[in-house]
């Protein structure tokens, strides 16, 4: 049976739960443990899939087709776990299982409340899996205090109560902010975060605390008598130049031996750091540095595309350089030349995204690429564009554009080059969809396979002929229009296993431009960048050497 970590969290959002948690998974591993982290949301949607991405991140798709919380990405990038439906839940998913279970008449008529109701569900939530691994970690989302978080909180206090002595822990973490007029870090935010959580009847068992200045002894001595645990369990969780520093930074902080004590593991295992060590050579010891400009309509939150802010620096560490990201909106150049904008940059990459605004300047951006022999690659709707860019200004289709933007203003205005997916196979069955239809969880989502052609670009960067990547989208290219596309040289390289959908499209003429319908930042991994990150990287290097 797994033992389980709670993470909790205190005084002010955004500490950096999620990276502690991965940085811990991967600590675990490294001295021969197995894991499973999960994340346990107090927001009422019952995914983050129909959130805008300036209020939460980027949604993050698990191979079997749960849009999730992007911290979920952290998890897989840090221990290599592939994240399922079964690490992610949210208030919403609880609420809405508890009030179909009452409608069912599985209750037996009793009143339903919050306890015993809603925490059981989150409960039984939480057993799931646990006899796989040998930690299960789960992070709360939020902070102690937040009212939407207390029948979280409840949960994991009973959960901890039910299982066995020794076989449950809490980690919390805090904020120790540093007063510059009297120079000293404060502790009293701490102290009063743990008997918040004290007071709902959880008594941390380690402290993580957050400063931008070095924790003198006689605060950790403090910190630790006030708060009621040992002094080494108070552990430092210093700012760091790059999030994979952390694994390394943790360790020498006492965090994973500060955990096998509370669990009364000794002798531990002693860890094997060898690749975080590597990891930590490549990021700080490089050869050169290119510039990508990622042309996107979210680029005021770089949440908005974490997942492919990190695979791009998986790329660089795979060829030994520095990627500088430049955030460039596609809306500045809607209406005018995309060249001043785009200048200068070593690679183009157009991420995807949902809706007409922005997409004029996503395909000039794949029309400069192409015109100059940029690098280029684009992602689920920057695949589309560079297909309706090919389609409009090579093949002489000049009103080619998207059923998705003629919904938004129920117009005609197109002549719809990428069509509203109405059907496809998933597994052993075909699944139907319809424009009308609830938006959330209804796109195509999750793992699907992918056939590519002998000799193209791409079999030639994944060194194969079959992949397995995620999507999440709900428009397709439609492939009517695919021999029209290669008789003036763009490629279908990539199809649906059943030769229905295009998977990727890549000009045969040009040194490095590939459009994907999938998501491949989603499984791309520090020690493990994926392949068209790290070729899409290389072509940039290539391409800095010429200009």
């Amino acid at each position: 049976m797994a033992r389980y970590i709670f993470i909790t969290g205190g005084v002010v959002s955004s500490l950096g739960k999620g990276l502690a948690s991965a940085a811990l998974g991967a600590l675990l591993q490294a001295r021969g443990y197995s894991v499973r982290l999960r994340k346990l949301d107090p927001y009422l949607n019952v995914d983050p899939g129909t959130m805008s991405p300036f209020e939460h991140g980027e949604v993050f798709v698990t191979d079997d087709g749960a849009e999730t919380d992007l911290d979920l990405g952290h998890y897989e990038r840090f221990t290599g776990v592939a994240a399922r439906k079964t690490d992610s839940i949210s208030s919403g998913r609880v609420y809405s299982t508890v009030l179909e279970k009452e409608r069912r008449g599985d209750y037996l008529g009793k009143t339903i409340q919050v306890i015993p109701h809603v925490t059981n569900e989150i409960k039984e939530f939480l057993k799931i899996g646990d006899d796989e691994v040998d930690f299960m970690l789960c992070e709360i989302g939020g902070t102690v205090g937040d009212i939407e978080g207390l029948p979280f909180f409840e949960a994991i206090r009973q959960f901890s109560h039910d299982k066995p002595r020794g076989e449950c822990i809490f980690m919390h973490l805090t904020l120790l902010p540093y007063l510059a007029a009297s120079g000293e870090l404060k502790t009293k935010p701490t102290q009063h975060s743990v008997k918040e959580l004290q007071s709902i009847g959880i008594a941390p068992d380690i402290l993580v605390c957050r400063s931008e200045h070095p924790i003198p002894e006689k605060e950790r001595e403090k910190i630790a008598l006030f708060c009621n645990v040992r002094k080494d369990a108070v552990v430092a969780a210093y700012d760091l130049k790059s999030i994979y520093e952390a694994p390394l930074a943790y360790h020498k902080q006492g965090l994973d031996q500060a955990v096998l004590d509370t669990f009364g593991i000794s002798p531990a295992p002693a860890p094997k750091l060898e690749m975080w060590h590597d990891v930590y050579d490549r990021i700080h010891n490089y050869d050169g540095e290119v510039k990508i400009a990622i042309v996107g309509k979210y680029t005021q939150l770089e949440d908005a595309y974490k997942s492919i802010a990190e695979a791009l620096t998986h790329g660089g560490m795979a060829n030994r350089v520095k990627v500088k990201i430049e955030w460039v909106d596609a809306e500045l150049f809607d209406r005018e030349d995309a060249a001043p904008f785009l200048e200068g940059y070593h690679a183009i990459l157009v991420p995807g995204g949902f809706g007409e605004r922005g997409t004029e300047g996503k395909i000039k951006a794949a029309q400069f690429a192409r015109e100059k022999n940029i690098p280029y690659l684009g992602i689920c709707l920057g695949m589309q564009m560079a297909v309706i860019e090919a389609a409009r200004n090579v093949a002489g289709i000049t009103t080619a554009g998207s059923e998705e933007f003629d919904h938004e203003t129920g117009s005609k205005r197109f002549e719809p080059v990428v069509y509203h997916l109405k059907e496809w196979v998933q597994g052993n069955h075909t699944v139907a969809r319809s424009a009308g239809d609830n938006k959330g969880g209804t796109m195509r989502l999750g793992a699907y396979n992918a056939t590519l052609a002998e000799g193209s670009k791409v079999a030639e960067v994944y060194g194969t002929t079959h992949i397995e990547e995620r999507h999440r989208h709900r428009y397709e290219v439609d492939t009517k229009y695919r021999e029209q596309l290669e008789n003036v040289g763009l490629c279908f390289s990539g199809m649906s296993p059943d030769g229905k959908l295009p998977e990727i499209v890549e000009w045969q003429d040009h040194p490095w431009f590939i459009g994907v319908q999938y998501h491949p930042e989603l499984k791309s991994k520090p020690f493990s960048p994926h392949p068209l990150f790290a070729g899409f990287v290389r072509a940039a290097v290539e391409n800095s050497r010429l200009v």
